[in-house]
């Protein structure tokens, strides 16, 4: 008789432990019928691009912080006027003729969008102008699969 409701109180607090861990219902996006700030996305992707602006121990050479943004307005914007975030990050660099790596004032750039032939090129395109403009060797590039809603 002892071990029935030891059991049947172990049953109980069980099945109210499942009904506590139950995630809640997810909120809907504001946006609703925004074509460029969807509610739910799928064949989306977010890419984030490393730039590096000049040594950290001379912040007076190097990329200013205005050129910095004539750049993000002439290439990126203009690409991805949807929206983007910028991020000032440390960086470091070791190019293949170096003994020890650089340490880089540096700006990570995130950007969300669908995963299409044409937003690809605008990537490559981006990452072209900078090591144009710059004489850079590269542009670090991560690409994920994104789940994005707004």
């Amino acid at each position: 008789m002892l071990f029935q409701r030891v059991l049947s109180g172990m049953l109980v607090l069980g099945l109210m432990a499942g009904c506590v861990m139950q995630p809640s219902a997810p909120t809907s996006a504001t946006l609703q019928g925004d074509a460029a700030h969807p509610a739910a996305t799928q064949g989306w992707v977010e890419t984030r691009l490393y730039f590096g602006l000049g040594l950290v121990d001379k912040p007076e050479s190097g990329v200013s912080e205005q050129a910095w943004r004539a750049f993000l307005d002439q290439e990126v914007t203009s690409r991805f006027p949807d929206g983007l975030s910028v991020i000032d990050v440390y960086g470091q660099w070791q190019g293949k003729q170096q003994s020890s790596p650089e340490r880089l004032r540096s700006k990570q750039l995130v950007i969300d969008y669908p995963d299409t032939s044409e937003n690809r090129a605008k990537v490559e395109a981006i990452r072209a102008a900078w090591k144009q403009r710059t004489g850079d060797q590269s542009v670090l590039r991560v690409t994920q699969p994104a789940d994005v809603s707004f």
